[in-house]
């Protein structure tokens, strides 16, 4: 029985969720992967076909199961519910911008076994020179190891326990928005839940990977907030 289930969504940007594969692989102790194709290029399902024995992880391309376009976060986060509660294990989101270290995945389990009414545990998330980085900057100068927060914890890396999982169903997710870590945050404190983000094991994050308009934040803000606020992507 594996400790946990660990989960990560893809849409393309196959170089940093080939990163995101290799590290969970490579992670120590028994930890169960499911990567989740949401509807990526033929190029990227045919790589993700082709590695998935090379790095042991289960592949469910939702092309086969849903004709609702990209993204379909709410689907992942039902269909991993369903498998972790059969498990009886905790879920684990690894974003496919995000790359773990070796103990990642067990500290995380440990921890949130031993931390009192574990609702939700995420890793601190930096660049690659170490600096907290999004969405984390304001946890920059945290000194405690493990903080209790009431803040949303994003799902870069984050564990949601089996005590939560079993508290509500995810086919209460709304199909009006295109992200849940607010909502599922909020949801874990409502139920009587503690949430921590552990600052002393950090994971590299390479923002928005998967998303290369939201780099326009940046670049070009007009034409970033049309897509945002007109078109209405990334609705959270």
């Amino acid at each position: 029985m594996p400790k946990t289930l660990v989960i990560t969504p893809v849409k393309d940007s196959i170089d940093t969720t080939l990163q995101t594969i290799e590290a969970i692989h490579a992670a120590e102790g028994d930890h169960l992967h499911y990567v989740y194709n949401d509807f990526s290029t033929p190029e990227t399902k045919k790589i993700l076909e082709k590695k998935k024995k090379k790095f042991g992880f289960e592949l469910i391309n939702l092309e086969e199961i849903t004709n609702t376009p990209s993204p379909n976060y709410n689907l992942v986060l039902q269909m991993a519910q369903k498998k972790a509660i059969e498990l009886k294990v905790p879920l684990v989101i690894v974003e496919s911008d995000v790359i773990i270290k070796r103990d990642t995945l067990d500290k995380m389990y440990e921890l949130s076994l031993s931390t009192r009414n574990c609702g939700m545990l995420g890793a601190i998330t930096t660049d690659e020179s170490g600096q907290v980085n999004f969405p984390y900057l304001n946890f920059k100068g945290e000194k405690k190891e493990i903080t209790d927060t009431s803040h949303s914890l994003s799902f870069c890396c984050t564990l949601l326990s089996s005590k939560l999982l079993e508290s509500f169903s995810f086919k209460e997710l709304s199909s009006e928005k295109h992200w849940y870590d607010v909502f599922i945050s909020r949801k874990s404190k409502l139920l009587g839940f503690k949430n921590y983000l552990v600052t002393s094991l950090p994971v590299v994050h390479k923002p928005h990977s998967s998303r290369p308009w939201k780099q326009l934040k940046y670049t070009n803000p007009l034409k970033y907030y049309f897509n945002k606020l007109i078109k209405r992507k990334d609705r959270i």
